[in-house]
Order: C-alpha cells, then sequence, then structure tokens
C-alpha cells in the first residue's frame, strides 16, 4: 500500500512543484504570454479547446496505434527469421543496428515524396520509429533463450513450433514488452513529425498552427494533449503486460 501511494504521490508532487516553479517565473519575471504562457492560462485554453484537442487527438491515436500495430506485425516475424538463422542474422541485424542510428526525421520528407500528405505517409514514418525497438529488442530476447532450455525441448521430441511456443517465447516475452514500451512512446513522436512535414489535422497539425497564429496558450495545450495521448498508450501496454504475468519470469523482490 504504502508503496503504491509513493507511486502515485511523488510524480504528483513533482508536477505540483514544477507548475508552481512556472507560475512563479511568468509573474515575477513578467513574461509576455505569447512567449511563455502561465500554466492557469494553458488550463483555460485546454478547456476552452478540449472539443477541438479532442477531435485532432483522434487523428493522432490513430496514426500512432496502426503505426505501432504495423511495426509489432513485421518487426516480430522479422526478429524470429533473423534470431533462428545464423545467415539471416549476419546479413541483416547489423544492417539493422545502422539504420537505427539515421535520424528518422532526415527520412521523413522522402517518405511525403513518395506517399503524399495523407494518413498513409504517417504510417510509414509511425513504422519506421517504432520498428527498430521492437525488432532488436526481440530478437536479443530470442537469442538469449538459455541453449539448454532448447536442446531439452528438443530431446523430447518437441517441434520447431513447439520450442518456439513453450520455450523461447516465454523468454523472449519481457523484451518484446520493453521494446513495445519504447515502440508506443516513439511512436507518438513519428506521428507528430509525420503532421509536422505535412497534414491538414492532428495534434502536430494544431501545434504549428497555434504557433503560427502566437495562439501559445493553445500550442502548450496541444504539447499536454500529447503528453497526455503518450500517457495512456503507455499505460495499455503496462496493461498487457500485467495480463500477461502468467507468461514472465517472477520479479525480484523489491520491485
Amino acid at each position: 500500500m504504502n508503496d503504491t501511494f509513493s507511486r502515485i504521490a511523488y510524480p504528483l508532487l513533482g508536477v505540483v512543484i514544477i507548475l508552481a516553479l512556472w507560475s512563479a517565473a511568468c509573474h515575477i519575471f513578467k513574461v509576455s504570454p505569447a512567449v511563455l504562457p502561465p500554466p492557469e492560462d494553458v488550463a483555460v485554453a485546454f478547456v476552452k479547446w478540449f472539443p477541438l484537442l479532442l477531435k485532432e487527438g483522434w487523428v493522432t491515436l490513430q496514426e500512432t496505434v496502426l503505426g505501432f500495430l504495423l511495426a509489432l506485425v513485421v518487426g516480430i516475424p522479422l526478429a524470429v527469421a533473423i534470431a533462428n538463422s545464423r545467415a539471416l542474422n549476419l546479413m541483416f541485424y547489423p544492417l539493422l543496428v545502422g539504420l537505427q542510428s539515421v535520424p528518422k526525421v532526415a527520412l521523413a520528407p522522402i517518405v511525403l515524396v513518395w506517399l503524399g500528405t495523407g494518413l498513409e505517409s504517417k504510417l510509414a514514418i509511425v513504422w519506421l520509429v517504432a520498428f527498430f525497438p521492437i525488432i532488436i529488442d526481440t530478437a536479443a530476447g530470442l537469442r538469449a533463450t538459455p541453449r539448454e532450455l532448447i536442446e531439452l525441448a528438443r530431446s523430447l521430441k518437441a517441434s520447431p513450433w513447439q520450442v518456439f511456443y513453450k520455450v523461447q517465447f516465454p523468454a523472449a516475452l519481457p523484451f518484446v514488452l520493453t521494446g513495445a514500451k519504447v515502440a508506443i512512446t516513439l511512436a507518438v513522436i513519428g506521428a507528430v513529425i509525420g503532421e509536422f512535414m505535412g497534414a491538414s489535422s492532428g495534434l502536430g497539425y494544431l501545434l504549428l498552427s497555434a504557433t503560427s497564429q502566437l495562439n501559445t496558450p493553445l500550442a502548450f495545450a496541444a504539447l499536454f494533449a500529447l503528453s497526455f495521448l503518450g500517457l495512456g498508450v503507455y499505460a495499455i501496454i503496462e496493461i498487457i503486460e500485467v495480463m500477461l504475468g502468467r507468461w514472465l519470469p517472477p520479479k525480484p523482490a523489491g520491485h
């Protein structure tokens, strides 16, 4: 109970302290609201424009979730193939690590030229940023499966599918979930990058539109909406992790 209370109370206390310092700085130094609005102005803008934020947030949420699911559907099977084939691992794993270091912002204009400014380009950009954590973490988890367990399963006449389903997959699942947590937060960033580059809807588009009109309170409200969206999709992965608890190894005491 105390641990649960601490996990909730301390973050809330941190938020209160930051908001208090933010408000004090705006009033003490008389910062122009066009540069940095006080938190109370942002709260008013958030309430005033809530229907618009909800509408544009739904667009960004769709782009985030669909691109993330696409990364899962493509990334996990490729990770399984790479982890179980020495030839594929030698051919493609170094390339994947190298491609991961390429800034995805630099690829966004090329994707827009290829796919236009519709949903397809946003999904492609989200997929690009979410794909690499999933495939690399999943492949690492599959390779980390103890060889003794695999050999034991094979000695018991287990089929390749049974070896994967009963041994490799449970061993790799914590890695898959870790990669998914990283990927889902990056997916939100990818959706916003796509909206920055070319869009007529979404929170990224709203943020650009608000700043171009010097409506800074609305811009900050859009930023907070993006934060809530990111926390929401991350929480979904956490819930899935809890639901898959029977597949996961027990956590060390104190965690």
